[in-house]
């Protein structure tokens, strides 16, 4: 009776054994293939990407491929190792005598440097070539950095070292300059789904589609990470005959469900504090993390504004979700969007912070319906220079969600007014001259008359039409007229400083001083009189 062989999990068992297993890194295994077919083999290689793309793995098919004898041990260095060899076999098992491996988190110092610079002057002893592994090779000390440079600078024609690393940015320049660089990609969330539904395949599991999305997307680009999860989901369904089912994953992971996240964007958008509010709390009964659900949200967000913007859709979305996308980005502005995008990020980062995260996302949730209702920042500008109300109401209705957004059209309330908008619109010549030189005849909004009472360039009427249609909206009816007029907003100012003026002489203590004084006169009359608008 055969001995049970012990369980090996998924990240080992399914680790690339040739360079076709090795999935998302094409344009790294062409440059290798090529190097290798014109004989251009750099004598240091560094790998560099984020944990679980494969790094290890790719230096060790980097030293199956180097010494790869092929099955009738005639063969030379090649892209596709037979895997059937002595060389290609000892590697792969991790007990070849000239591919030695060294982990630089527990070996750090410049005594381990200096074994590898002794052993670099022998021979392979049954190999093509004596090859140095060196994984997160940025945790080497400087001394030890030092120690490897004129080694890694002229090594000898038989020795090749591989390093591998996820912070490149903490190794030398020095010792970057003397390797090939191959910065391994993150994997794509489409071709680790494909890559998982082999495997649970081949592992006779069954497996829904989207279940395997779902593990592909919280893997976030690790091919190592993403069997983890698959591994855990396929020990959380158990014996049971349907599998590993999309809700499982999302129970397990502690992801909410998409379905009633799209429910919860609608309801935010329509302003339904109660609806809001019970889809919270049934997240949070679920399991779900608040700061998850803020995540979700974000990510609503991002994907109805790639959808405006003509970006490509996930493929790991369902047909349901990018309908969905599409619809709210043929409803929703970019600036609505891009501010549902600050309020969301703001929140998610208060409720990480937050003693209590639940009451954190409740009122970051509340803050994103508020503020949704009120106007955009530059109309709400407009509105507080030209002394208008801000509306008020209850929060509008799904149907008018994105009509809420848009800036209602209000009319200064009076000449000085308009006058105080256009310096606000930086149109200061046009304001200046109005200011100085007209007096009002008619100001019944968007109609509009006045009185030259200097002369005024000829285009001065289309040019003050334009300007208000411009700040607020409207066609506006601009003349200059000959009838009665009220004085300039210059006159006027002129007038009520001068009766302030008489109002400060006729005080009894002013009037004792200057009698007190024979010549003294007022500080004002040193000062030239100044305008509001200059």
């Amino acid at each position: 009776m055969a001995e049970a062989q012990p369980y090996r999990v998924l990240a080992r068992k399914y680790r690339p054994q040739s360079f076709d297993q090795l999935i998302g890194q094409d344009a790294m295994v062409r440059t290798l293939g090529n190097a290798i077919k014109r004989d251009r083999l750099a004598h240091a290689f560094l790998l560099t990407g984020v944990r679980g793309v494969g790094k290890t793995s790719t230096a060790r098919l980097i030293a199956k491929a180097l010494n790869c004898i092929g099955p009738d041990g005639q063969g030379g260095p090649t892209i596709a190792p037979c895997g059937v060899c002595e060389p290609c076999i000892a590697i792969a098992e991790g007990r070849h005598i000239d591919v030695i491996e060294m982990d630089a988190a527990s070996h750090t110092g410049i005594d381990d440097i200096r074994e590898i610079i002794e052993a670099v002057r022998y021979a392979a002893v049954s190999a093509r070539y004596k090859i140095h592994i060196i994984d997160e090779v940025h945790m080497l000390s400087k001394p030890a950095f030092n120690g490897l440079l004129k080694t890694l600078e002229e090594p000898p024609p038989h020795v090749k070292f591989l390093f591998a690393t996820t912070e490149v940015n903490k190794i030398p320049v020095t010792v970057l300059s003397r390797c090939q660089r191959f910065d391994l990609k993150r994997i794509p969330s489409e071709l680790l789904a494909g890559h998982f539904g082999h495997v649970v395949e081949a592992e006779h599991v069954e497996a829904e589609p989207e279940a395997l999305a779902l593990i592909a997307r919280a893997a976030e680009g690790s091919a190592r990470d993403g069997l983890s999860i698959l591994d855990q989901a396929i020990a959380h369904a158990g014996m049971g005959d349907g599998g590993v089912t999309a809700d499982q994953v999302r129970e397990m992971l502690g992801l909410s469900d998409r379905g009633a996240i799209r429910r919860l964007f609608g309801d935010l958008l329509a302003g339904d504090v109660p609806a809001v509010l019970a889809s919270l709390q049934s997240q949070h009964d679920l399991g779900v993390e608040p700061a998850a659900v803020l995540r979700a949200l974000l990510e609503i967000v991002h994907g109805a504004t790639r959808a405006k913007a003509g970006g490509a859709a996930d493929p790991a979305l369902s047909a349901e979700e990018r309908e969905a996308l599409a619809d709210w980005a043929s409803r929703l502005g970019f600036a609505t969007l891009h501010r549902l995008w600050q309020l969301l990020l703001r929140g998610h980062e208060e409720v990480q912070r937050a003693p209590q995260p639940r009451e954190a996302a409740e009122m970051a949730l509340l803050r994103l319906i508020h503020a949704s209702q009120l106007p955009d920042p530059g109309d709400l500008a407009r509105r507080l220079q030209s002394g208008e109300a801000m509306p008020a109401g209850p929060p509008a209705p799904a149907s008018a969600a994105a009509e809420a957004q848009a800036p209602m059209l209000r009319y200064p309330a009076d000449f000085r007014t308009m006058h105080d908008l256009l310096v606000a619109e930086r149109k200061q010549l046009l304001a200046q001259m109005l200011h100085d030189f007209t007096g009002v005849v008619r100001y019944d909004p968007p109609t509009l008359a006045i009185r030259p009472l200097k002369p005024l360039p000829g285009d001065f009427a289309r040019d003050l039409g334009a300007a208000l249609k411009a700040a607020t909206g409207s066609l506006w009816d601009v003349t200059l007229s000959d009838g009665p007029a009220e004085p300039s907003l210059l006159e006027t100012e002129q007038a009520a400083e001068a009766a302030a003026r008489d109002a400060i002489l006729a005080t009894p203590v002013v009037a004792a001083t200057l009698e007190a004084f024979p010549g003294a006169k007022p500080i004002w009359d040193e000062i030239e009189p100044r305008s509001i608008s200059r």
